[in-house]
């Protein structure tokens, strides 16, 4: 019994050994066709780099429901850094001290006084809110290839006001 056991590992491992993997070098995106990383870069918010890159990784790999939840989760980052610098997240969280839900900071960040958030940036919070939530937690939807190239063509500048805008608030 023992001598199958090890036997089964030891084929086990050979077949893993033998799996493919992915270029070191994968991780970057070949280009930044949702949002621009450089934003960040030189910020104290850089550590969003990774998710930047992410977020453009799956867009070019087609990959439209991790890209939309990865947009989801810089943009409650970006609010949540945001309310942090001001020294005012006490605006965003609940009685345990744990921050509120998305929707929760996108009306928030939206009605906050000391933002002064453009127009454009104030409909795309509730736009991306709202694909995230549709990605991460609808059994039944799929991001297609129609609504993010949608969102990288109409929204690609106004993505980069939005993330321009928080990372500004958040320096």
């Amino acid at each position: 019994m023992q001598e199958l056991a090890k036997s089964v590992l030891s084929i086990a491992k050979r077949i893993q050994s033998d799996k493919p993997r992915p270029p070191k070098n994968s991780s970057k995106p070949a280009n930044e066709s949702l949002v621009d990383a450089a934003l960040v870069h030189g910020t104290r918010l850089a550590f969003l780099g990774t998710v930047i890159d992410q977020i453009n990784g799956t867009f070019e790999h087609e990959w439209y429901d991790a890209s939309a939840v990865m947009l989801r989760r810089l943009l409650e980052t970006l609010i949540i850094e945001a309310y942090e610098k001001k020294d005012i997240e006490c605006k965003i969280k609940d009685s345990n001290d744990n921050y509120r839900s998305l929707k929760h900071l996108v009306v928030a960040a939206r009605d906050e006084r000391f933002f002064k958030l453009t127009g454009p940036t104030k409909s795309l919070l509730t736009k991306l809110k709202k694909l995230g939530d549709l990605s991460a937690h609808n059994k039944k939807f799929n991001a297609k290839r129609d609504y993010m190239e949608n969102l990288a063509d109409d929204f690609y500048l106004e993505l980069q006001t939005l993330v321009k805008e928080f990372v500004d608030l958040a320096r």
